[in-house]
């Protein structure tokens, strides 16, 4: 991993810190977005009980390269994200993948970040840098994937990331 961050204010962006610590089926400790259920401001308002499947947010190193390379200077933490990977190739893998972090975290994927208008207020025009459209007119996310606490664990930069594939057919990530 190459940056791990928090914030326990409900803000665009998380601060980077030396670890975080993972706690099962409720998220990042001391993250606004920790909790058993809902903790995003705009699906709270739909629906206070709903799950929480958006524990961790994970964005790949490779997209900051990427948008660094047109222009977007964007630091770890900046676009919301509580750990930064590097070379693994999150938009690919199936929903239900299994992320084992540092020694003993793991999450579970459970779908894409579907990024809003507050990345164009953080960064005028990079929404349309991270969602496009595929030659057939569907939806292409690229701001990350989103996780639940499976084993609680402290990740810290320079930890591994092992990943385990779900058995059975494999789905894919759509967003949630």
């Amino acid at each position: 991993m190459a940056a791990v961050s928090r914030d326990a204010a409900h803000r665009f962006s998380k601060h980077p810190v030396v670890q975080v610590r993972l706690v099962a089926g409720l998220g990042v400790q001391d993250d606004a977005h920790a909790g058993p259920t809902v903790q995003h401001r705009s699906r709270v308002a739909v629906d206070p009980l709903q799950p929480n499947l958006r524990q961790v947010h994970l964005i790949p190193a490779e997209l900051l390269s990427g948008l660094a390379a047109i222009g977007y200077d964007i630091a770890p933490g900046q676009l919301g994200e509580n750990v930064l990977t590097i070379g693994v190739d999150l938009m690919c893998l199936p929903r239900a993948t299994r992320l084992g972090l540092g020694e003993h975290a793991v999450v579970e994927l459970t779908g894409l970040r579907n990024p809003c208008r507050q990345i164009d207020e953080f960064r005028p025009g990079l929404l349309r840098e991270v969602v496009g459209r595929a030659a057939d007119g569907s939806v292409v996310r690229r701001a990350g994937v989103m996780a639940v606490v499976i084993t609680s664990g402290i990740v810290r930069p320079g930890d591994a990331v092992a990943v385990q594939l779900p058995t059975g057919p494999h789905v894919a990530l759509d967003r949630v």
